[in-house]
């Protein structure tokens, strides 16, 4: 039983939840994300806690935002998109329950905004930025470091805000460019 109460898009994405671990979830019900639903994460927040597991698409991100920007401190699950597909379909009710597993035993939790170990010009020298292969580069040490994919300036503010170790990123890094993904 996970103790934390879990964010999903949508009753698929429950059910998928439900086939993997034991849990209970709250669903946004799209990327509207509406008054009343925040208000039942941020009661979930002060008696359980919240894991924030979306889509990894646009949507997905739009609402993990909106979600960790009103209730901080939420933990994160982050799916790969190939773990996420069928038929063209990202979701997480795509997802095998051990594809879910492992997304929920790599949760990664923000803290507030400020200096990480990791800077911007790190992510230029590791090709993550002003790179022509940047965003494939991105979407691969993003599964390496579980905090899945996002544009540079996204990356960068992930990487801060999870506090990811100069030692993390070195090792992802070396992983990386081994091609040992």
């Amino acid at each position: 039983m996970i103790k934390e109460i879990i964010v999903v898009e949508g009753k698929d994405d429950t059910v998928a939840v439900k086939r993997a671990v034991e849990a209970d979830t709250i669903e946004t019900n799209g990327s509207a994300v509406g008054e009343e639903v925040l208000r039942r994460i941020e009661l979930a927040m002060e008696r359980r806690g919240v894991i924030i597991f979306t889509d990894p698409d646009h949507a997905g991100e739009r609402i993990r935002k909106i979600v960790a920007r009103r209730v901080p401190g939420c933990k994160h699950a982050f799916l790969p998109q190939e773990k996420a597909m069928y038929k063209g379909d990202i979701g997480i009710e795509n997802a095998s329950p051990e594809a879910i597993r492992q997304a929920l035993s790599e949760l990664r939790t923000e803290m507030a905004a400020g200096e990480g170990d990791i800077t911007w010009e790190d992510l230029i020298e590791a090709g993550l930025i002003v790179h022509p292969d940047a965003g494939n580069r991105r979407l691969r040490m993003g599964k390496l470091l579980g905090i899945g994919y996002a544009n540079g300036k996204q990356f960068f503010k992930r990487c801060t805000s999870f506090r990811i170790s100069r030692e993390e990123f070195a090792e992802a890094l070396r992983t990386m460019e081994q091609g040992q993904e």
